[in-house]
């Protein structure tokens, strides 16, 4: 992998990639789901007391870590956090690499083993040359997969003990080439909420249907009504996503027997908070109408789950110009196309400025490789230095030495 600019922190970061390759190796072969992260943590802590930083903080969020590094001189009371997922999935694992999960049903199938051992490589950096004026907060966060890991770290105290003044974080993203970073300047992925909806009827025989108020009938129309809400009452310009993923009622062995109830379970997906509350107002009105009108009811259950990742407009040009520094101008996107999956960095963000970056870890062209959340997923250990490097980078030119 070649790339057009000669930086020292890659070029530093690159004499110990296969140190970071068999940590994340490591990692990949023993993962732990949220909060769960017990040998995770302990093997950073261990990585993060051979790099030599100045304080390692445990047990913040559960199983979160925060190492401390300051810089040549902190004259500047400057401080950046630099920040990495470290939970698995629930998944079975269908490699068969010699690294590959040795727990059954668990697996690291989005990367963040690869995003632990590149800020571990950060670490080892920033510990060994210093070359900024602050202090550099490293967050190794648990629990992102659907477990609020940032909420929690931050109830904890994260920012009233390490008052950053920025943020940053990073996801690799097999649709981008190696040595691709992208980013945009808003959006960067959509807020995921939950919906429940119960619809109760009148259950019977199904040979005799008059006699009963149907959910499953009511369920359809439900369904179907509630795909005109984003088509009929969301602006065109405005993304958002609605679909009803799961439905029960009845029993699989009674054929013959109309159920008094049925659920419906989905997920919401937007980028902006208005468009959210609209979403949510209309599914109450809409599913409670349709249902009256079949002589039901229906309660809709919405859950705000993860808020929008939003990147601040400063941060987000900051970002990319540390990019270009380290790839070149030709292999950052800075206009990248938001996605409508979710991610809690979301939080820290909703409370200090800063950045979510994609790191490009795809085939040689970015199609075709194996995407995230596939039980054939596997960190590409190609790009460890440049994530690492990145990492330190923006700590670097976030605190620089005054000349």
């Amino acid at each position: 992998m070649k790339y057009t600019s000669s930086s020292r922190a890659f070029a530093h970061i690159a004499a110990f990639h296969p140190e970071l390759t068999a940590l994340r190796r490591d990692l990949h072969a023993h993962p732990e789901l949220g909060f769960e992260e017990v040998y995770t943590a302990h093997r950073v802590q261990q990585a993060l007391t051979v790099c030599g930083v100045d304080a390692i903080h445990t047990g913040i969020g559960k199983t979160g870590l925060v190492a401390v590094i300051q810089g040549k001189r902190n004259s500047s009371g400057r401080m950046t956090g630099l920040r990495a997922d470290m939970d698995a999935l629930p998944m079975t694992e269908h490699n068969d690499f010699a690294w590959k999960s040795g727990k059954p049903g668990l697996m690291h199938g989005c990367g963040h083993d690869g995003h632990t051992a590149m800020l571990v490589g950060a670490a080892r950096y920033l510990a060994e040359t210093r070359n900024f004026d602050g202090t550099a907060v490293l967050i190794f966060q648990p629990g992102e997969e659907g477990y609020a890991g940032a909420q929690a770290m931050i109830d904890d105290g994260l920012f009233e003990r390490f008052p950053v003044q920025s943020v940053y974080g990073m996801h690799n993203w097999p649709a981008l080439r190696p040595g691709t970073i992208g980013l945009n300047s808003g959006p960067m992925m959509a807020a995921a909420d939950r919906i429940s909806i119960e619809i109760t009827g009148k259950g019977g025989h199904g040979a005799h249907p008059y006699q009963t108020v149907d959910p499953v009938l009511v369920a359809g129309h439900i369904i179907t009504a509630v795909q005109s809400i984003v088509s009929r009452n969301v602006k065109p310009v405005d993304s958002a996503v609605i679909s009803l993923c799961a439905m029960h009622a009845g029993d699989l062995n009674a054929m013959s027997v109309v159920a008094g109830s049925a659920t419906l379970v989905g997920t919401v997906r937007t980028f902006k908070t208005e468009v959210q509350a609209l979403i949510e107002r209309r599914l109450h009105e809409l599913c409670s109408a349709v249902a009256l009108a079949f002589g039901a009811s229906a309660v809709v259950t919405y859950e705000r789950m993860y808020p929008a990742t939003v990147n601040t407009a400063a941060e987000a040009r900051f970002a990319g110009d540390v990019a270009t520094g380290l790839v070149g101008a030709a292999n950052v996107v800075r206009d990248l196309e938001p996605s409508m999956g979710a991610e809690d960095f979301s939080f820290m963000l909703r409370v200090k400025p800063g950045a979510y970056l994609r790191l490009g870890q795809g085939t040689a062209n970015g199609l075709g490789s194996c995407h995230l959340h596939n039980n054939r997923y596997d960190f590409n250990d190609e790009v460890l230095p440049l994530g690492a490097a990145l990492h330190a980078s923006l700590a670097e030119q976030a605190m620089p030495l005054s000349v």
